[in-house]
């Protein structure tokens, strides 16, 4: 996923589709620097990790 996608959907106030290894996440954070984000599985919100954005894919 591209970096505007990313702060498109993360401004949205809609719920978008967005899965890390095939598991839905949320964004939390991005950071354009480095081009990382903060997600969290939607099921798991204690388990937050960093990851490239583009290992991101929208669905």
């Amino acid at each position: 996923m591209d970096i505007q996608r990313a702060q498109e959907i993360v401004a949205s106030p809609e719920m978008i589709n967005v899965t890390y290894n095939g598991v839905s996440v949320y964004i939390q954070n991005i950071d354009e620097k480095s081009e990382m984000a903060s997600i969290y599985p939607l099921d798991e919100p204690n388990k937050e990790q960093e990851i490239p954005l583009t290992s991101l894919m929208e669905q």
